[in-house]
């Protein structure tokens, strides 16, 4: 059984609240396609009980075939990889039997990646920074590193290709190289699903040259950007966040105050 909540509506069917589509009785597609969810990476079908179907075909919002797929008998669901180099739109899910279209319906499939936050080791012990950067005596590394939550508000899979720091951080980078992902090019983030995005530019590391904003005794107060890239529209996705370093000259002693504008 396919799960409810990014499940599509059905041609003749009702969506209930929690998401989950049932067909009308008065429905001549009725007992074929049932319910139609992304679940991860794959678009699942689920077929009626009744269904006698040969097989079941995705079609591309530029109408284009995506994949088909047989149905043997008594099969009751069939999925489509669609990972996260597919084309947003609409997707129509056609059941065919005997060369003919026994059914048809169709889903929109779109992401939607947003910033929630940023954190520090030295504020967020908590996060897996030894499984990510290596255990060290010192936390060098861990102390010049971020991690960044993001989510995926859409019904669609994407994945981050980039990841990238601005404005007021310590370390600015003049120029980048690679993903600024720790260890991996893109990272996976499912539809209405967290993942944690791991740095590797040290945005937090000792200041360099007069671009970057360094600790102080007293207080400095600025902002910074957090920019990430998504796989699937190309576009970026930029959040705002207030930043104040007090307490120290020196960042590895700096006491860091992040908080979204």
């Amino acid at each position: 059984m396919l799960s409810a909540g990014l499940a599509g509506c059905l041609n003749g069917s009702t969506e209930t609240g929690d998401g989950t589509t049932t067909p009308n009785d008065d429905s001549d597609e009725q007992g074929i396609l049932r319910q139609v969810a992304v679940e991860g990476t794959e678009l699942g079908v689920e077929l009626g009980s009744v269904a006698d179907v040969d097989r079941v075909n995705l079609i591309q919002p530029n109408g284009e075939l995506f994949g088909t797929r047989e149905v043997a008998a008594g099969v009751q669901q069939v999925s489509f990889e669609i990972g996260t180099a597919y084309d947003p739109g609409e997707y129509r899910i056609l059941a065919v039997q005997n060369g003919e279209t026994a059914a048809e319906t169709s889903l929109e499939i779109r992401p939607q990646l947003e910033i929630v936050d940023v954190g520090l080791f030295r504020n967020n012990p908590d996060k897996p920074w030894d499984e990510v950067y290596g255990e060290s005596e010192t936390n060098r590394v861990k102390n010049s590193e971020a991690y960044v939550e993001v989510r995926n508000m859409g019904n669609g899979p994407d994945a981050v290709v980039e990841l990238r720091f601005s404005g007021d951080v310590p370390h600015l980078a003049e120029h980048y190289e690679g993903s600024g992902l720790h260890g991996i090019d893109h990272i996976v983030v499912p539809p209405e699903e967290r993942t944690n995005l791991f740095s590797s530019t040290f945005p937090f590391g000792p200041k360099l040259g007069d671009d970057g904003m360094g600790c102080s005794i007293n207080e400095n107060q600025g902002e910074f950007n957090v920019m990430i890239e998504s796989m699937v529209t190309g576009r970026e996705v930029t959040k705002t966040f207030r930043v104040t370093y007090s307490g120290s000259e020196e960042m590895r002693d700096c006491d860091i105050d992040i908080s979204v504008t």
